[in-house]
This record gives C-alpha cells, structure tokens and sequence, in this order.
C-alpha cells in the first residue's frame, strides 16, 4: 500500500472488530509550510482532557515553594512532590474561580460549563467545553468524546449534579463510563462476547503483520509498543472482572471497604491507572481527542485507609477544623487526635491522587510521536477541583494544574500569579482555540486566558 492511501483513520479490521492505528510516520501529510519546501511532515494532533476531584484542598498545600522572578517553577512543594519531576511540563495558576457556582452539587455541574446549576431544573447552563470541542471534531474521530469517572462510593454516590462534569445540552448530562470493559469495547468497536477466548489483536494480527512492509523501523517499534499496550489493557481488565466476580461471591470488601463492582479492579490505585491507561490509548489511536475523567464523584465518601496513616473519609476529612468525629459529615465511628492530624490526612489524599497524575504525565511523556514531540507534547491536560478549601466550601483559590504543551502553543513550567480573581472559563476559551474551536467567549468569560503563552 502506498503511503498516500495510508490515512490518518486507517484502522485494522477483523471479526466484530477495528484497532486504529497511533500515528506514524507513514501517515505523512503535506503542510502548507511543507508543501512550499517540497518536503513532507507529520501533523501534530492536539488532544485535550479534564479531570476533576472532588472535596477541594486544605488551605495552604497547592502552591510552589520556590520560583523563579519569571515564575519558572524551581521546587513544588511537600505536598505536590509527586508532580516534581514534571515540574518544567505543568503549569500551576494562581487565585482561579468560578463566579457562578462551586461546591459539592453546583461545582462539578457548572466547572466545564461556565454558568450557574438550577438544582430544580436540572440545568447546568451551558454546554461543557469538552462537547463544544467534541461537537467540532466530530467527524474526525471513532468516538467525539470520552467520558470517564470511577465507581462511586458512599450516600451521594446516585446524584445526578455530584457526577456530571460534562453536558452535551444545558439539562443533558453525558453518561459516565465507569467500567474499564465498557470503555474498551467503544475504542475498539469490540465486543466481549466475541473477544471472550481471543485477544482483540489475535483477530487482526494477520492485518497488523503486513504494515511491517512498508512502515519505517520507528513505525514498527512504535506499533509493537501500542500493541502490546492493547494486549495488557486486556489482561488487566480479564484479571478485574475475574476477582470482582470472587469477591463479590465471597462478600469480601475492596481496600475502600466496599463490595467492587463487577469488571472494576478490587484496590483503587489499579483501577484510576487502569483507566487512565484506556485514556492513554484513547488519546495514542486517535479514538477521540476529547476526555473527561471524574476520579471521584462530588463530595465523595470513599474510605482513603489504604494510605498509611489516613483513616476516614475523603468528604468527612475535608471538613478537618472539626476533629470530634461527631459531626454530621462524619461516619460516627472515625476521630481524630488534633485538628493539626485530620488536616494532614486530608492533604495525603491529595497527594496520593497527585501521584496517580504523576503517573499519567510519566506515561504520556514516553510515548513519542513523529512529530518529534511526545504525546504529553501534544496534548492538554487540565486537572483541578470546583473547590478552594474543604472545609470552607469556597469558590476562590481551586486547585489548578495545567499539563502539556499544546502541540507547541504553551509555554510550561511555570507559575502564575494573579493578584485578581481569574475566571476559570477564560481557560476553557484559550484551550477551546487551541483545539481549533472559533470561539471568543464562554460562560461568565469574555476573553481567553492570555497566559498560557508565557
């Protein structure tokens, strides 16, 4: 096959089943600057992402400990360590807010869509930026967008507004893949019924054999990386839904103290990176370029006692200026020695998700593409809370991290100080552009934000 018939959509195909392919080198396409020069190139692919946690941050933990007088970020602090190593690849704004609505019901509804959330009618205002971009990209992907959220724990775990981030209409909220199977089966237009005794690549291998004929050695190797990273998504999703099912006919409880639900893997950590290895690959094959990722419904209940030293939880320690164990939030059963401990572990929490994020950015940063940039390169990645501090419930000073460069329009590694209230719409207008949505303002935004650019 000649490499001007190689598309960019090309996929392998075989019983009840199409892989896309990631990009490669052999999917050279002519850009205008190119074209001039009589030279080929590959075009960079922008991908954009959102993920949100719930319950905000103790006062106090976000921030750099040490910067630069251009705000080039030189050391993060204890509790952000996790994200050290990522430190020129992030970007951490200061003083975001959302003007109209925050909090555990009005944060997560109202956090990508700019307006405020009437409860009564089920409306969060707006369309979400993701399925503005969604909406614009449309035909270009298997998928429009991705929505992603782990199974909730706890009393507020059925609520509607504490697990809606993304909305395809002002009262239409997306629906939220919260089985790793489920998620993997739309990438790959599989089905498990099909794929029950053979690997989703063992139906196309013959398919997928034949590109070693015309792809460069960098093609390859980059092929029999993806490959095989679709080949170990597959074991470990077999491996959740066979232990699920044990333990559920046992009774036994996960390391949150809850019977797993079936297909979701029995401790937390495997199941948020399995997930954020699915959106990984959604990203690597160009299934979509769209991604949400709730890591936890709002106000989340689940137990955090698999950290060492944590005991409660998440939405009981969030409240951490009362260490009585007594009020209303809490379970009745957990206390606490001082105020001074419960604020501890809430902030261990966070520092643990800020792990799970490390390992994303680590993940992303090692997969090169043939523009020269790696995924991370050419993608955005917004992580962040409707929440400032817990205990406050307050809409000023979310937590915020910008990841990635945007396919070369973001200038990371920096902090960014403002003096004022910044509305955090104005972000989604600047990340909107850059995924080429003709877009000026957005929600309670008039303007983008300027400052991505350095």
């Amino acid at each position: 096959m000649k490499s001007s018939n190689f598309s960019r959509r090309r996929v392998l195909r075989g019983l009840g089943v199409s892989v896309a392919l990631p990009l490669l080198d052999v999917m050279a396409v002519f850009s205008a600057n190119a074209q001039t020069a009589g030279k080929t190139s590959v075009a960079a692919i922008n991908r954009l992402a959102y993920l949100y946690f719930p319950n905000g941050i103790p006062r106090g933990i976000w921030y750099p400990e040490e910067t630069a007088a251009d705000g080039r970020l030189l050391k993060l602090n204890a509790w952000m360590s996790p994200l050290e190593p990522f430190k020129e690849d992030i970007l951490i704004p200061s003083n975001i807010w959302t003007p109209e609505g925050n909090g555990h019901v009005d944060g997560p509804p109202t956090w990508l869509t700019g307006k405020d959330y009437d409860s009564r009618a089920v409306n969060a205002g707006g369309v979400s930026a993701d399925q503005v971009v969604a909406r614009h990209l449309r035909e270009k992907t298997l998928l429009p967008s991705l929505e992603l959220s782990l199974q909730g724990e706890g009393y507020f775990s059925n609520s509607l507004p504490r697990n809606a981030i993304s909305w395809s209409a002002p009262d239409r909220p997306m629906a939220r893949e919260i089985e790793p199977r489920a998620v993997f089966d739309r990438m790959f237009n599989s089905s498990s019924a099909i794929t029950a005794h053979r690997s989703v690549m063992d139906v196309v291998l013959a398919e997928a054999r034949s590109l070693n004929s015309y792809v460069s050695g960098a093609d390859r190797l980059r092929l029999d990386e993806y490959f095989e990273s679709i080949r170990a998504l597959e074991r470990r999703i077999e491996f959740a839904e066979r232990r699920s099912t044990e333990m559920r006919d046992d009774g036994a409880l996960n390391d949150t103290f809850a019977v797993p639900a079936p297909g979701v893997p029995d401790d937390h950590e495997s199941y948020i990176r399995l997930m954020l290895d699915l959106m990984i690959v959604a990203f690597q094959s160009d299934a979509t370029r769209v991604c949400t990722f709730m890591l936890d419904h709002g106000q989340s209940n689940r137990y955090f006692n698999f950290i060492p030293d944590v005991r409660g939880t998440w939405h009981a320690l969030s409240h951490y200026k009362n260490a009585s164990g007594m009020t209303e939030d809490d379970d009745g059963s957990t206390s606490w020695e001082s105020v001074e401990q419960k604020r501890a572990m809430y902030a261990e929490i966070v520092r643990w998700h800020h792990r799970q994020v490390a390992y994303l950015l680590d993940r992303m940063k090692n997969i090169q593409e043939p523009n020269g940039g790696s995924l991370l390169d050419n993608s955005m990645i917004v992580y962040g809370a409707a929440l400032g501090d817990g205990n406050e419930h307050d809409a000023s000073h979310l937590p915020i991290v910008l990841a990635g460069g945007g396919c070369g329009t973001i200038k990371s590694g920096r902090y960014l100080e403002h003096e004022a209230q910044t509305d955090f719409a104005g972000i989604h207008i600047a990340l909107m552009q850059r995924m080429g949505v003709a877009i000026d303002s957005f929600g309670t935004a008039s303007t983008p934000y300027e400052g991505l650019e350095g």
